[in-house]
């Protein structure tokens, strides 16, 4: 039967594990979608090895860096690997819309874990695209194929919305974390170490930027960045009120390089320049 060159859905079963393959690192030039169970041995993404024992599902980007080192191909293993190359979305809306899909940016261990009746789903939705683009085709079949991969990350977004949902504990003790780091920046790094950025506090978290900025936004309807200036303006507010420092040495402290900046985020978030702010404590 006819294979398309730019799409493609291996099983896992098939597949069989060389011990170089342990050795080597990967950078595909497709979005990759994967479900795999039984897989005995670790994921390497970014920085962080991560076991990948369970059945999860999860997301590469083109582009992105990993290594799977396997310990023994088991017999049980099974799972999926759906293959789509940028070129098959080439002028289609999804080319542009699948990069608006967060989870292709989070780590090994911030995959997708699937009820069986969720897996059942996803699983169905690839073997209608393994049936379309092993048929002959025709006008119509790339849209088929198009329309299925976005009912399949419809689903994704719906499932990692009750992921987050369903682990609140976990998700607050995040945001307690992230507090407790703006906290110590500002109290004792700022001024030294600038302004703290997304990339560093999800690396302190050992989370990607996209997953932190999602567990967030789901938890406290406002993503990193906004806490970090929710933080920010909080203790310019406390310095403004309780201090005589001018108002380039509050900037500075906060670790701003130019008073302008700052003043100019803290007018944009409270109506207020800092000077009016001050008066209004008089």
């Amino acid at each position: 039967m006819p294979l398309h060159p730019l799409i493609s859905l291996i099983d896992y079963r098939t597949i069989i594990h060389s011990a170089d393959i342990n050795k080597v690192s990967w950078v595909n030039d497709f979005y990759l979608i994967a479900l795999k169970k039984n897989l005995e041995g670790k994921f390497s993404y970014g920085q962080q090895d991560y076991d990948f024992d369970e059945g999860t599902l999860f997301f590469i980007a083109p582009g992105q860096v990993f290594r799977i080192a396997v310990n023994q191909d088991s017999p049980d293993r099974s799972g999926w690997m759906l293959l789509v190359h940028p070129d098959f979305l080439w002028r289609t809306a999804l080319a542009k819309s699948i990069k608006n899909y967060d989870y292709f940016n989070y780590s090994a261990h911030e995959a997708l874990f699937l009820s069986e009746q969720e897996e059942a789903i996803v699983s169905e939705i690839v073997l209608n695209i393994k049936r379309e683009y092993q048929s002959n085709f025709d006008k119509f079949s790339q849209q088929i194929i198009l329309s299925q991969i976005e009912v399949l990350l419809s689903y994704a977004d719906r499932f990692y919305h009750r992921q987050f949902l369903t682990r609140k504990i976990s998700n607050h003790q995040i945001v307690e974390k992230l507090e407790d780091l703006l906290n110590e920046h500002f109290k004792n790094k700022a001024s030294q170490n600038g302004l703290p950025t997304v990339n560093y506090l999800a690396e302190q978290l050992n989370l990607s930027p996209d997953y932190l900025s999602s567990v967030l936004k789901v938890t406290t309807g406002l993503n990193t960045q906004q806490h970090i200036h929710e933080q920010l303006i909080a203790k310019a507010k406390e310095n403004l009120s309780t201090t005589n420092l001018s108002v380039s040495e509050i900037a500075y402290e906060l670790g701003f390089e130019h008073s302008q900046s700052f003043s100019k985020l803290f007018k944009n978030k409270t109506k207020q320049s800092p000077l009016e702010f001050r008066a209004s404590f008089k």
